[in-house]
């Protein structure tokens, strides 16, 4: 077989559609995927203990101990996989389940993958939409005043955050009442999304309301040379809807051959010292090229109005995760040591506008981060006007809460992807036909700043 219909095979095979036939379906209970762990347990508050978080217990073969309730209705071949994770989610009361032990760093690995040809699968995508409005430039902007770094032992590493909008909250629950139903049609807005991240390629891929993780982003992402971590919701939203193909949560990709991984810590973020719906993935990830290592994080906080406080308490409680985690880990160089651990990028939706307190907690925290697009504006203080524009039936809203948060005094941000102009986003607002997601993507290049022994 070519390699032309080899990729055309796998990307056919591999996104399958979740929409269902015209009546529900229960799927049968299944084993989840090897490896799978659905656990939101904690990262050390000071002397590296686990904090607990919420987790179920399963039998051998993946379906729940005790007290399962009826799984949520799902359609289509991708959704078997998800089967007992919504029993799992719906299964016995908070105060009897135990917390998996956070996630062994060699587990989970990619096996027995297909490698795929990346200009393939964009060509596939660009194929797919060919009845669509061609999806509007954007320009890799460089900030005011800083120089090109060219250091070849030093490359720049791409990081895109993005909300990629959950497929069953797009055509289920968030009365979009300006975009077509057909433009939430999965069948071709996966390859929209696809066709953004084949476009760019990031190092590193932090997503939001991630739905479809089993049947289309892991194995693709895996085929593309990626590592991947999942971590759903508690209780998704996603699960209210027919035909469902799952719980939404957040993703976190890095690629293979830039980066080794040294930890990870799936987190259920609490407030008030409750648990809350939100959660957030860490990894510390060692640098293939430098010898340096990052830790990213990827997180969603709680959404709407009138929950500015619960925000403010899940962004203090995710600090202090970070802080644990990067001052902890050992066998750092100097430079980390200095700096108080080890460099940090933080991308999420924060649903939470610059004037918020959780936005104050990050720009002032010791952690030392700076908001990688306020450097687009002129001023280098200003974020973008927007991140998200949608028109709901309740009324227009055009808002900043996307942001990826970087060590100002480790890192060196070289490029930002720009923001589309009104003009480009349209009157109908997003998403739409060329905008998959009510939300824009971010994406930076960044660098380690030199250590001093390294410039002499």
């Amino acid at each position: 077989m070519n390699p032309a219909r080899r990729c055309s095979a796998f990307l056919s095979q591999l996104c399958v559609s979740s929409r269902g036939g015209p009546t529900a379906r229960t799927p049968a209970a299944v084993s989840a995927p090897a490896g799978t762990r659905y656990c939101h347990s904690g990262v050390g508050r000071g002397g590296g203990e686990g904090v607990k978080g919420t987790c179920p217990q399963l039998k051998p073969n993946g379906t729940p101990l005790t007290g399962a309730a009826p799984v949520c209705p799902m359609g289509g071949r991708g959704s078997r996989l998800f089967g007992t994770l919504a029993q799992s989610l719906n299964s016995a009361p908070l105060d009897q389940l135990d917390p998996y032990p956070e996630e062994n760093p060699e587990e989970n690995p990619d096996q027995d993958v297909v490698e795929s040809d990346p200009d393939q699968l964009l060509r596939e995508c660009e194929e797919a939409l060919q009845g669509r409005p061609a999806r509007p430039h954007r320009d890799l902007v460089r900030p005011s005043g800083m120089a090109p770094c060219h250091h070849k032992l030093n490359p720049a590493i791409r990081i895109m955050q993005w909300n990629i909008l959950a497929q069953a909250l797009g055509e289920g629950k968030d009365g979009f009442i300006r975009c077509p139903l057909d433009a939430l049609n999965w069948q071709e807005r996966k390859y929209l999304i696809l066709e953004e991240i084949l476009t760019y390629r990031p190092d590193i891929l932090c997503l939001q309301e991630v739905d479809h993780y089993y049947d289309t982003f892991q194995p693709i992402m895996a085929s593309l040379g990626y590592q991947g971590s999942f971590l759903a919701k508690p209780w998704s939203p996603c699960l209210d809807v027919e035909q469902n193909n799952g719980p939404d949560g957040c993703a976190l990709f890095y690629r293979r051959s830039r980066f080794s991984l040294q930890a990870t810590a799936h987190l259920r973020l609490s407030a008030m010292m409750l648990p809350t719906n939100q959660v957030a993935i860490v990894q510390t990830l060692k640098c293939q090229g430098t010898g340096r290592r990052l830790c990213v994080a990827v997180t969603h906080l709680k959404a709407r109005s009138g929950w500015e406080r619960l925000r403010s308490a899940q962004g203090a409680d995710l600090l202090q995760s970070l802080r644990s985690i990067t001052s902890q880990c050992g066998g750092g160089s100097q430079k980390e040591a200095e700096s108080g651990g080890v460099p940090l990028l933080v991308c999420g939706d924060f649903n939470a506008e610059p004037s918020e307190d959780v936005y104050r907690r990050f720009s002032s925290s010791a952690l030392g981060l700076n908001s990688a697009y306020k450097l687009l504006s002129s001023d280098g203080q200003t974020e973008p006007a927007y991140t998200t524009w949608k028109i709901r039936p309740s009324g227009e809203s055009c808002s900043t809460l996307d942001y990826i948060w970087y060590t100002h005094d480790a890192l060196s941000v070289q490029r930002l992807l720009d923001i589309p102009t009104e003009e480009q986003i349209g009157p109908d607002r997003l998403p739409s036909y060329h905008y998959p997601s009510d939300h824009l993507s971010l994406l930076c290049d960044v660098s380690f700043r030199e250590e001093p022994h390294r410039l002499m």
